[in-house]
């Protein structure tokens, strides 16, 4: 079975990898062109790049898809089964999709049709949800709706991050992509069609990692900051300063008593100590900090932070 992989970060490098451990002929991938990273700017190849070029496979970076005559041509000439597309980034045209006989394999982060779109492990955890799992499916032209082959179902733990969550879900997703080709190649995938009541996975937005410490939950607010790590992190400010947070978790009743409370505003610092923690009041429950980042300096443990840094109890977090 001779294929074309199409992907970009290192959700579809661990994808690239299990095929090509499992022996399959890959006769190209398209990925991203470099971008500039970090202070100098510098050109850096993707994860999928970097692990083909490594292991002498043709990588090709085209600037867009979609009537790209020559590239379209090009994979034509290399007469793939199947082209396999993970996490890639763009909407291909319906003259790609038609080129391989064995059709256009899709892993998504999802069990679809819940989370179609570009960031369905981050929403899933930002939505506080408990499961989620990996969707592969045949490949059509609108976005994440092609019929279903395999699934499988994982527990999203409740302080689990973004971050942890795609390393496992990226794992999952090279075998359950190697399982479908497998039954592919036997002639025996399933198809199911997807449900009507589907739901979507739009890219974040920078404004959102803003903490609404009037109107969001304490759970909420935890989510939040789950949700956004290790992507952006969600951020206050505090005395004009941007305060970023990276670990949290819900106060429970033993940890902190605190006469009183309601009259406070919402984001209120209820206690603050090098020993004892920073404690925030939030609707609906206080936050416990755990892992923080002030302006200007890397992410460390609260104790390290209040150990060098000031905040007073009482302290409004805006």
């Amino acid at each position: 079975m001779k294929i074309f992989f199409m992907g970009t970060p290192d959700f579809a490098k661990d994808s690239l990898e299990a095929i090509y451990n499992n022996n399959y002929e890959i006769v190209g991938v398209v990925t991203n062109p470099d971008r500039p990273k970090g202070r100098g700017m510098k050109l850096v190849p993707s994860p999928v790049k970097e692990f083909a070029l490594e292991r002498g496979i043709e990588v090709y970076q085209p600037e867009k898809v979609k009537n790209n005559i020559e590239f379209i041509e090009k994979i034509k000439n290399l007469k793939p089964d199947v082209i396999c597309v993970v996490a890639y980034g763009k909407i291909l045209p319906k003259d790609i999709l038609e080129i391989p006989k064995l059709g256009c394999i899709n892993v998504h982060g999802s069990l679809l049709p819940k989370y179609r779109g570009a960031a369905p492990i981050q929403w899933a955890v930002l939505n506080g949800d408990k499961t989620t799992g990996i969707t592969t499916m045949y490949m059509n032209e609108g976005m994440d709706t092609g019929d279903m082959i395999l699934k499988e179902e994982v527990e999203i733990g409740e302080n689990e991050t973004t971050g942890e969550l795609w390393n496992r879900l990226s794992k999952i997703g090279g075998k359950l992509l190697v399982e479908t080709l497998e039954q592919i190649g036997k002639g025996i995938a399933p198809r199911e069609k997807q449900s009507d009541s589907f739901s979507m996975a739009p890219m974040l937005k920078k404004e959102m990692a803003k903490i609404d410490w009037e109107n969001k939950s304490a759970i909420e607010i935890k989510n939040l900051v789950r949700g956004l790590n290790p992507i952006m992190g969600a951020y206050s400010f505090l005395n004009g300063k941007k305060i970023k947070f990276w670990k949290v978790d819900l106060a429970t009743e033993n940890e902190i008593l605190v006469d009183g409370i309601e009259i406070f505003r919402n984001g209120t610092v209820i206690v603050s100590d090098q020993k004892d923690g920073l404690y925030i009041k939030a609707k609906e429950g206080i936050i416990k900090v755990l892992e923080i980042q002030g302006e200007n300096a890397k992410k460390m443990p609260i104790s390290d932070f209040l150990r060098g840094n000031k905040i007073n109890e009482f302290d409004v977090f805006e």
